[in-house]
């Protein structure tokens, strides 16, 4: 979780939202990624996305089944879509996200019934620093 943080404090510092990921296997680090919508003028460019994409493109394979990802907020909808299609083994997060979030809240993706991979999920781990990242970060634009 420590590299997410910190790719999402550098997200933060570039104007982005300050979301992080990493992807692990077996205890290797495969990819980091922070948010990059604006950066990349993408709006598919979560870290989550960004993250699977360079991991699936560094394994060479398009299934994660024995891959981790670690991210500081709850995934989105798409987010969550893209984690069941790579068949990721675990999803920790830090932050909920009661607006935006498809895990715990919204839909609870990995719960319907159309969803053919469910990973294991582990909330709240360092959402405390990642809830101070978010926080920070929309009260300097408000």
């Amino acid at each position: 979780m420590r590299l997410a943080l910190a790719a999402a404090a550098n997200a933060a510092a570039g104007g982005e939202v300050p979301v992080g990921a990493a992807l692990v296997r077996g205890g290797q680090v495969i990819a980091v990624a922070a948010n990059a919508p604006r950066r990349l003028h993408d709006p598919t460019a979560h870290a989550e996305m960004l993250a699977i994409r360079e991991a699936a493109r560094v394994l060479g394979r398009d299934r994660l089944e024995d891959c981790d990802l670690w991210v500081t907020l709850e995934p989105c909808a798409m987010c969550a879509g893209a984690i069941a299609l790579a068949r990721i083994a675990r999803l920790y997060w830090g932050a909920g996200d009661p607006k935006g979030g498809a895990v715990e809240h919204g839909p609870r993706f990995f719960t319907q019934p159309t969803c053919h991979h469910r990973p294991e999920l582990y909330s709240g781990i360092g959402e405390g620093e990642a809830g101070e990242l978010l926080k920070g970060f929309f009260q300097a634009r408000r």
